[in-house]
């Protein structure tokens, strides 16, 4: 097998934080600074007398040193742990007493490590490869890592850390926590240890396979764990084992136990009687379940105080002696379904304390989504009004969006709202992006 040139680096080169962290065997807390500056600096060659002493230093919490490549899935496990450690390196060919043995058949090693890389790792792991030669002939292979798209799991969905010279996996009880450190844009594919085949609608599930399919079988004879794992990439584990992702649990999940299992999937609608968050407060309430519910009963939210429509509604004249009554407020119909819709299917998802709120007030409504206001800088803000946005949750819009999920959504997106909403009401709906969120408010005719 071919190993590709962006895989492999044949010229030794230790990255100056690992020579740095070998110097002392700790890191007091005043020298943070000192080892962000040495991680930024560019990587110098290193010589063979530089590699030996980094050996004899031992395994730390960066570097692990093993005789040989006999096991795929315990260097896989290894390999994820430096890298949700903040990277790292694996030396093959050195042995506990910390004596160069070498490896019989470096070539068979870096095109093993290349594969396991790639295909046991998620997301995969870009590796760089060194082949060291000694004057006896012995050669070692050196495995550099750098964790730039944490979190990283095994292929079996687990998450791996490195506390020293030992690796460990995350805890059920701590995954959650460490996930929201980490806090990832693909929050959607993290895997859910506590869920169970059970948790998952099945009635929800397989009505979406059958719109594909007109010769379904009976649901009966589908496997939900199968269908989910191998069909739709929304869970993962082995024969004896079943996570679905988040993404499963949101499309997917029982309505009772969707808050459970994701408390800050919930979100609040409220009906405030003025123009703005200050004033009175008519009516809140918390929606939960899946998606789908969720989307019906924002929808059945809104339509209790305000009217939908496809149409400009023509303006009515008002009489002397007519009742000073406010009438309900007029909304184009497709922009609130659409901006519903983003606010169910792109909100972020990592933030667990910032929770998705739609506002309704006497001639507005306002839509606010968690989104870290780090990836929108002020051009990308402009950007995102013509469709151009660093989208999240691709896996959960996909399906959400579909005829046979049941949403009947419109197209267009986010210009679509701004463009057909400003047309309807004659007034330009406004975007606001700070503190984590993102807020879009648009106006009644």
């Amino acid at each position: 097998m071919l190993i590709g040139l962006s895989y492999v680096r044949h010229h030794i080169k230790i990255m100056p934080r690992k020579r740095y962290r070998h110097s002392p065997r700790f890191e007091r807390t005043e020298d943070h600074s000192v080892h962000e500056y040495l991680v930024n600096q560019p990587t110098q060659p290193t010589t063979r007398s530089e590699l030996l002493r980094l050996i004899r230093g031992g395994e730390d919490t960066f570097l692990e040193l093993k005789v040989k490549l006999s096991n795929s899935e315990r260097i896989a496990q290894g390999i994820v742990a430096l890298a949700n450690t903040q990277g790292g390196t694996i030396i093959f060919g050195v042995n506990d007493q910390l004596r160069i043995e070498g490896v019989a058949n470096p070539e068979w090693v870096q095109q093993e490590l290349v594969r396991i890389c790639r295909e046991e790792i998620v997301p995969p792991v870009v590796p760089v490869l060194d082949v060291i030669a000694f004057d006896s002939g012995k050669r070692i292979v050196a495995l550099d890592i750098e964790g730039r798209r944490r979190p990283y799991r095994t292929r079996d969905g687990r998450f791996y850390l490195r506390f020293g010279p030992e690796k460990r996996e995350v805890a059920r009880e701590e995954l959650s926590l460490w996930l929201d450190e980490v806090r990832p844009l693909g929050f959607e594919n993290i895997p859910l240890q506590s869920v169970s085949e059970s948790d998952i609608d099945d009635g929800l599930l397989w009505s979406f396979a059958a719109g594909y399919d007109d010769n379904a079988p009976n649901r009966a004879l589908y496997n939900t764990g199968d269908f989910l794992r191998k069909d739709l990439m929304l869970a993962v584990g082995s024969v004896d084992e079943f996570f679905p992702t988040v993404a499963a649990v949101l499309l997917f999940g029982k309505n009772e136990r969707v808050p459970e299992l994701l408390p800050r999937s919930n979100i609040t609608v409220a009906r405030f009687s003025g123009d703005n968050g200050s004033a009175q407060l008519i009516e809140a309430i918390e929606i939960k379940g899946n998606l789908l519910t969720q989307f019906e009963k924002v929808l059945e939210f809104i339509g209790r105080y305000s009217d939908l429509g496809k149409d400009k509604p023509k303006r009515r004249l008002s009489l002397v002696g007519d009742p000073v009554v406010r009438p309900r407020a007029n909304y184009h119909y497709y922009s609130v379904v659409e901006a519903t819709i983003n606010s169910l299917i792109h909100r972020d998802l990592a933030l667990r304390d910032i929770r998705t709120r739609i506002n309704i007030y006497d001639s507005s409504i306002e839509f606010i989504n968690p989104r870290r206001t780090a990836g929108f800088a002020p051009p990308a803000s402009r950007a995102i009004r013509y469709g151009i946005s660093q989208r999240l949750n691709p896996q959960i819009a996909a399906i959400f969006t579909r005829r046979e999920y049941g949403i009947t959504a419109p197209h267009g997106g986010l210009p679509m709202v701004l463009r057909q909403s400003e047309r309807f009401s004659g007034r330009k709906p406004e975007i606001y992006i700070a503190n984590d969120e993102f807020k879009l408010k648009v106006f009644a005719a």
